[in-house]
């Protein structure tokens, strides 16, 4: 469906000639001669962009920007102004406006800016979603940690998302440095602008210029129309380039000029373009290494390594591999079922060296609720081998942490109840779900729990019947 665009101008040559303009661009096209018309026609109708002149009869175009968007708060309105008004169109980009146009303008200036309007709209729908809570809580989820290292992660967003200062992180693959430049770019100033992603290992050196930088018609061979580059659509926000150390050589030069300018040339194209965006690069390669060789230009390397970000690989970690599992359970429960995860199992995932890291952990886990219909993922349900001797003592204080942050919550929401005593409350608390996932990991088989709990089946079947616990519910 075309993206429908609303005119609001009181000069019937312009608003003729931008009707003309914007319909031969592919869009549909609703023309208005004052404010009363556009503010009837914004209540009819939903209109993906609105070209709004600021002095019109009657009411004028601020008015109708304050009631658009109370209408229809997602559109994009450009406004357009004569010289004198200049100040009143900065004022309205103030409260909301996506851009002006100074009169008199060109009809391609015109159909540029619409074209970077409604892609700019698409492209930040998906931060609209993070913003209303629940999104945000899975998309940055994975940056989950309190190890030390990821302390430190944490602090290095805080100080730098408010500035435009360009951001080299540095990691293996799966290590979530996409998130972390998605979450830079969410508390920034940008945040209402578009995030965009490109990946220099993704896209074939021949069609990566394209792909950056864009092209005109006829730029080539399957050059039909113009098109523009991600760096182009990103104006105002945020460009994230990834596996930089993966670009080409003639692209590289290509950048690092864009980075000193600016500015913007498409392909097949002789007009620079300006450009405001900040640029946030990502590579799990040695760029040092890569400089020796005569891989990586040196100059563009200290171009993008204005602040380093290390992302520590998930073995460096171990102690956050419990948290992790925990926050992937929760997010994937309500498509999959809740589960819960066998001691053993637990010992398993934290043991393992996770060569994909975080990712790898997400997958694994997806995998093992699906299998575990028990509602319990067991050791045989997880396709990774037994923990090695050397992860053990992490192992132990990995689980020990995540009992402590537990009861920790626990406490301090008990810590009100003053006529009760604490230390049974608690106990009695921990031994119920306790008793059932033994027994649930056991299929229901008492002496084998008891077992497994190191105390003898009486004292089993009457700590059953203090909680209130059927075994026969149990069973698989």
């Amino acid at each position: 469906m075309s993206a429908r665009i609303l005119i609001a101008d009181d000069e019937d040559s312009l608003r003729w000639v931008l009707e003309k303009g914007l319909t031969q661009a592919g869009y549909d096209v609703t023309a208005v001669k004052d404010g009363d018309g556009a503010i009837r026609a914004v209540e009819a109708e939903a209109f993906d962009l609105v070209f709004l002149d600021i002095k019109m009869p009657g009411v004028d175009g601020l008015t109708v920007l304050a009631r658009l968007r109370q209408i229809r708060g997602d559109a994009q309105v450009v406004m357009m102004t004569a010289h004198g008004t200049m100040d009143t169109a900065i004022q309205a980009m103030q409260k909301g406006a996506y851009d002006y146009l100074a009169k008199p303008f060109d009809l391609d200036e015109a159909v540029l800016i619409a074209e970077r309007a409604l892609a700019a709209a698409r492209l930040t729908q998906e931060v609209v979603r993070l913003k209303s809570g629940l999104r945000e809580v899975w998309e940055f989820g994975s940056l989950i940690g309190r190890h030390p290292r990821m302390q430190e992660v944490y602090k290095t967003i805080g100080r730098i998302a408010g500035s435009d200062v360009t951001v080299l992180l540095r990691g293996d693959s799966g290590t979530g440095k996409e998130l972390v430049a998605r979450a830079i770019h969410h508390y920034s100033r940008r945040a209402g602008r578009p995030f965009i992603a490109v990946s220099c290992a993704a896209i074939p050196g021949t069609l990566l210029e394209s792909e950056l930088f864009g092209h005109e018609r006829g730029a080539f061979t399957d050059a039909k129309e113009r098109r523009l580059g991600k760096l182009e659509l990103a104006h105002g926000g945020t460009f994230y380039l990834d596996e930089v150390g993966d670009m080409p050589a003639d692209l590289q030069t290509k950048l690092l000029r864009t980075l000193q300018e600016r500015t913007i040339e498409r392909v097949g194209g002789n007009e620079s373009i300006h450009i405001d965006v900040r640029v946030l690069a990502a590579t799990n390669r040695d760029l040092d290494a890569l400089m020796r060789e005569g891989k990586f230009r040196e100059d563009l390397y200290y171009r993008l390594n204005v602040v380093t970000l290390n992302l520590p690989p998930l073995r460096e970690r171990r102690r956050d591999i419990p948290l992790l599992v925990e926050h992937f359970l929760a997010k994937h429960s309500e498509e999959l079922g809740e589960r819960g995860v066998a001691p053993e199992s637990l010992d398993r995932l934290v043991g393992h060296d996770w060569p994909g890291n975080v990712r790898e952990l997400e997958n694994v886990v997806q995998r093992a609720m699906v299998m575990a219909t028990s509602g319990v993922i067991l050791p045989e349900h997880l396709p990774i081998g037994p923990v090695s001797a050397a992860a053990s003592v992490a192992v132990d204080a990995s689980l020990e942490e995540l009992v402590e942050r537990k009861l920790l919550e626990c406490v301090r929401g008990l810590r009100s109840h003053a006529s009760a005593n604490l230390y049974d409350l608690v106990i009695g608390l921990v031994e119920k779900p306790l008793l059932r996932a033994v027994l649930r990991e056991t299929s229901g088989n008492q002496v084998r729990a008891a077992q497994i709990l190191g105390i003898n089946r009486n004292t089993l079947r009457k700590k059953l019947t203090e909680h209130g616990i059927e075994p026969d519910t149990l069973e698989s």
